[in-house]
């Protein structure tokens, strides 16, 4: 009996074995991909985790603010968690505040702006080399002490050819200083007025005043620095002496200070330019009045830069370890060309705009740099 049973529980393993030998072989799971634009995270696996640190306020309706909207875009399009720390205006709290957030935070980048927080970044970012880091509007030095070699390999700096964006600018102003239009004076005088004598604000300067002159070479433009990045008030003050000294357009460059620069346009019937967003349309619902005394703005895209450099590293193409300087070409600057734009531009100003803007896409211009 016992050997009749040894015999069928045999025949039975050979039956079974048989049976998997001839079954079609399994599949092996798809590799895990990033969610495309509007698609949350699979379920069970943990989303992106984004921080976005401020080294002032939101509120600015220009730099930071822009920084926001693309960190927003993020959290909207690919399901990420985001949150955004305000470390404040005071600059002696900001690398405390930078060494928290990275010790207490749980996150997989951290996204950090301004030449300001390069040095802390520096000291920082080699602590975590399993954490990534953005830093907008400026460059970590890849082959200095704190970063050589390779400590700094977890960092992606975006660069904006913000000369490239105010050369269109420089052009606008001089062609439309002269236009028989309300507000405007027969003299050939422009003007603008920057946060802080630093490269990056003179760059915007450069190229400005290059489009300008490459215009009318015989045009005047005044330049002045506020020494602040949150003073409306000296904004104002120094936008009424520029119009008091003949300038109908003045080209803001400073931050919330450039908040003053609207209101002094709106007060003295002249006119501005914005910076780094699209400020007549973030404004216009708050101030009409203001808004529609802003011509255009030249726009730093922060928000589009951000939002590019999450979809690169969810693709696995980021290219972290270097900077990358993105102008016209990339989307990464440009002229808000609104309704206010519209209305109030001539066709051929309009036209002799668009005419600089494919001259620089193709390198017939070559627009000069504070950078060397």
């Amino acid at each position: 009996m016992r050997r009749h049973w040894t015999i069928g529980f045999t025949l039975i393993m050979v039956i079974a074995l048989i049976a998997a030998a001839c079954a079609a072989p399994t599949a092996p799971a798809p590799a895990a991909q990033a969610p495309a634009a509007g698609e949350s995270a699979p379920a069970g696996e943990q989303p992106l985790r984004i921080v976005h640190f401020v080294n002032g306020v939101l509120g600015d309706k220009s730099f930071f603010d822009s920084a926001q909207r693309g960190v927003q875009r993020v959290a909207d399009e690919f399901g990420a968690q985001t949150k955004t720390i305000e470390a404040g205006i005071d600059p002696t709290g900001w690398e405390a505040a930078l060494i928290d957030t990275a010790a207490n935070e749980e996150f997989d980048i951290m996204i950090v702006g301004t030449f300001q927080m390069v040095e802390y970044l520096e000291r920082l970012a080699p602590q975590y080399p399993d954490k990534k880091f953005f830093l907008y509007d400026a460059p970590v030095n890849y082959e200095g002490e704190a970063c050589a070699p390779n400590k700094c390999a977890n960092v992606y700096s975006i660069l904006y050819k913000q000369n490239e964006g105010s050369y269109l600018a420089g052009v606008y102003a001089a062609a439309m200083t002269t236009q028989d239009i309300e507000g405007m004076n027969p003299e050939s005088i422009i003007g603008s007025v920057g946060g802080q004598e630093i490269p990056v604000i003179l760059d915007f300067m450069v190229g400005y005043e290059q489009g300008a002159r490459d215009t009318n070479p015989d045009i005047q433009v005044i330049r002045q620095f506020a020494g602040s990045w949150n003073d409306p008030a000296k904004g104002k003050e120094l936008a009424k002496a520029q119009y008091s000294q003949g300038a109908d357009i003045v080209f803001q460059i400073a931050g919330g200070t450039g908040q003053g620069v609207f209101e002094a346009a709106a007060e003295d019937g002249r006119y501005a330019i914005g910076v780094d967003s699209d400020q007549a349309l973030i404004i216009e619902s708050a101030n009409p009045e203001q808004a529609a005394r802003i011509l255009t703005s030249m726009m730093k895209n922060v928000d589009n830069s951000i939002y590019r450099g999450v979809k690169l590293h969810l693709e696995g193409t980021l290219p972290y370890g270097t900077a990358e300087a993105l102008g016209i070409a990339e989307g990464g600057v440009g002229l808000a060309r609104n309704k206010y734009y519209e209305a109030i531009t001539p066709d051929e100003v309009k036209a002799l705009v668009d005419e600089a803007e494919r001259k620089i896409l193709n390198g017939e211009i070559i627009v000069e740099t504070a950078f060397q």
